[in-house]
């Protein structure tokens, strides 16, 4: 055989391989609700945080919250996989205390007031295998409105009396969920 055949075969060789390697490659394209996080404290400087939440955010696009989130059903509190709650210290979420770890966290929207679930579940798609069982803590907390209006359901975290707020917000729509330690 030939040098130069046995060079273009070889090149060729190596050209298939590399083709090959970066069409395995696939990334998919980025979620319509993408993934967060928020935790407190904040400042990512501060390696000591107290609680994480890690969730998705659906945008209304035109849509009313309670079509997304109807009123009396348990929700996953964002969308895709189930918002999972992580508590690095004890805390209290009403007169209930709960130990350190990794819950997901659900809600039940209502008119009025939204319940704040902490359930065991975990790895869970959506709230469609909720298991009232599992359930760690409920609260029932008050529905209040916001003036700016939110495209996307959004989580923040602030200081509070003996304790940190949970504020999710969505729409006008705004609960506060007090965890205290």
């Amino acid at each position: 055989m030939k040098k130069s055949t046995i060079i273009s075969t070889l090149t060729f060789v190596f050209i298939l391989l590399l083709t090959t390697n970066v069409n395995a490659q696939k990334f998919s394209k980025m979620d319509k609700s993408p993934m967060d996080a928020a935790a407190f404290p904040r400042d990512y400087k501060v390696s000591d945080k107290l609680i994480k939440i890690v969730y998705s955010r659906p945008q209304l696009k035109g849509r009313a919250v309670s079509k997304l989130a109807p009123a009396g059903k348990v929700w996953r509190t964002g969308a895709n996989e189930a918002a999972e709650l992580t508590l690095y210290t004890d805390m209290k979420l009403g007169n209930t205390k709960i130990k350190a770890g990794t819950y997901t966290f659900y809600v039940i929207p209502g008119e009025t007031e939204w319940t704040a679930v902490i359930s065991t579940d975990l790895n869970v798609w959506g709230s469609y295998f909720y298991d009232e069982k599992n359930d760690v803590a409920r609260l029932a907390v008050p529905v209040t409105s916001g003036e700016e209006a939110l495209e996307a359901f959004s989580i923040a975290f602030s200081e509070a009396d003996n304790g940190i707020h949970m504020h999710l917000g969505w729409g006008n729509i705004r609960v506060a969920v007090p965890f205290t330690k």
